[in-house]
């Protein structure tokens, strides 16, 4: 009898140990994959506000530059554009994240925001060329006015 007891003892210390770790490798992989969509939202976020900057500064530097800022030029139409077919695709990549995120792979939700990262990486040089040629063309129209008096 005391032998019974001592395997069903170690049995059950196995088994204790078994789910311990099984629980432990559960609240990982939720862990990882709750941390997965926060970062994607956060970066969906961050390339959403970084379209919209964008826009805005292209619009200011458009209204700057144009006689008549009522009537877009057709370079202002062409970014236009770019960025509205970016934030349509940001739309599809949000959607993506409502209807399929919970149900994606973890490699799937990994994929999604290596994509969105890579999105911003490339969009992030032309934010720092537009925010140079803005600052540029603002003082480019300062010196201007300066001079505008005097003549």
């Amino acid at each position: 009898m005391d032998a019974y007891l001592t395997i069903g003892v170690v049995a059950l210390f196995v088994l204790l140990a078994i789910a311990v770790v099984a629980s432990l490798l559960l609240r990982r992989r939720l862990s990882r994959r709750t941390a997965s969509m926060r970062y994607l939202l956060e970066l969906a976020d961050h390339l959403e506000s970084d379209l919209k900057t964008c826009r805005a500064e292209l619009q200011q530097a458009h209204a700057v530059m144009s006689l008549n800022p009522d009537l877009p030029a057709a370079s202002e139409q062409e970014a236009a554009h770019a960025i509205e077919a970016g934030l349509r695709s940001l739309l599809q990549q949000r959607l993506w994240i409502r209807d399929r995120a919970p149900r994606a792979s973890q490699a799937e939700l990994d994929e999604a925001a290596r994509s969105m990262s890579d999105a911003r990486e490339r969009l992030r040089p032309l934010l720092q060329a537009l925010g140079q040629a803005q600052r540029e063309l603002d003082s480019a129209m300062r010196e201007h006015i300066r001079r505008e008096p005097e003549a």
